[in-house]
C-alpha cells in the first residue's frame, strides 16, 4: 500500500534519488515507509490492523511451501529492493528466488535481489491507484513473475501476470505454481479471509 508525496499543482515536480530516498528511510526506520519509482516518491503511513493481520495470514501459507519446494523465501517488508535502477520498492510480501542465495559465501544483500517470484500489495483506499496501476506496472516490467493486489473489503485477489494485459480475479481459492516448484500451492480464500475478519473483530469486542 503507499500514496505519492502531496504537492499541490503549483509545486515543481520534484525527481528523487535512491540516495535521497534512503536518507529518509534511514531516520523514519520503519514508518512512513518510503518507495521511489519513476522518480516519485511513494509515502505509506502505518497500516491498519486488517492489513498487518493479511500479511502474516499470507505468509502463514507462502513460506513453508517455498522453503519445503527449495524455490526461494517469502518475506515481509520493510525491505530496500532497487529491481530496476533508480527505484526503491517494499512490497508487503515478497518471494525471493532461490537463485539470489546461489554464493553460500556470502550473506545475501538487498541488492542481490533483481526478480521476484512473487510480490503481494494488501490494498487500503489511499493506495488503489498506486497498487493497481503505478506498482503493477512496476512490478509486471522489472522481472516479477506474478503479481497479486488484494482487496480485504471485497474478498478478492486479483492476480496480474506480464503475459497478461488484464487479471485473473480469485475470490474462493487460488493455486499458485512458481518456477522450480513440483507440487501446487493452494490456497482456500474463503477462509484466509474469514480468518482475518475474525482475528480484527476479537481485537474489538
Amino acid at each position: 500500500m503507499g500514496m505519492p508525496a502531496v504537492r499541490t499543482d503549483s509545486t515543481p515536480h520534484r525527481r528523487w534519488t535512491t540516495a535521497q530516498v534512503r536518507d529518509l528511510m534511514d531516520e523514519s526506520r520503519h514508518w512512513p515507509r518510503y518507495e521511489l519509482i519513476d522518480g516519485e516518491l511513494i509515502v505509506t503511513p502505518a497500516p491498519g490492523f486488517p492489513h498487518q493481520i493479511a500479511i502474516g495470514e499470507f505468509l502463514q501459507f507462502i513460506k513453508p511451501y517455498t522453503l519445503a519446494e527449495k524455490v526461494g523465501i517469502a518475506v515481509p517488508s520493510p525491505a530496500d529492493l532497487e529491481l530496476k535502477p533508480g527505484t526503491i520498492t517494499q512490497p508487503d510480501v515478497f518471494v525471493i528466488p532461490k537463485a539470489a542465495f546461489t554464493d553460500s559465501d556470502t550473506t545475501p544483500k538487498w541488492s542481490d535481489v533483481t526478480g521476484l517470484l512473487l510480490a503481494i500489495e494488501i490494498i487500503s483506499p489511499s493506495s488503489v491507484r498506486t497498487d493497481r496501476i503505478t506498482k503493477r506496472d512496476f512490478y509486471l516490467g522489472a522481472g516479477v513473475a506474478e503479481y497479486w493486489i488484494v482487496d480485504l473489503d471485497a474478498r478478492i485477489v486479483e492476480r496480474w501476470f506480464p503475459s497478461r494485459e488484464t487479471p485473473e480475479l480469485a475470490r474462493t481459492s487460488l493455486e499458485w505454481l512458481p518456477a522450480g516448484a513440483k507440487s501446487i500451492l493452494t490456497i482456500n480464500l474463503t477462509e484466509l479471509f474469514d480468518s482475518i475478519w475474525a482475528q480484527y473483530r476479537l481485537l474489538f469486542r
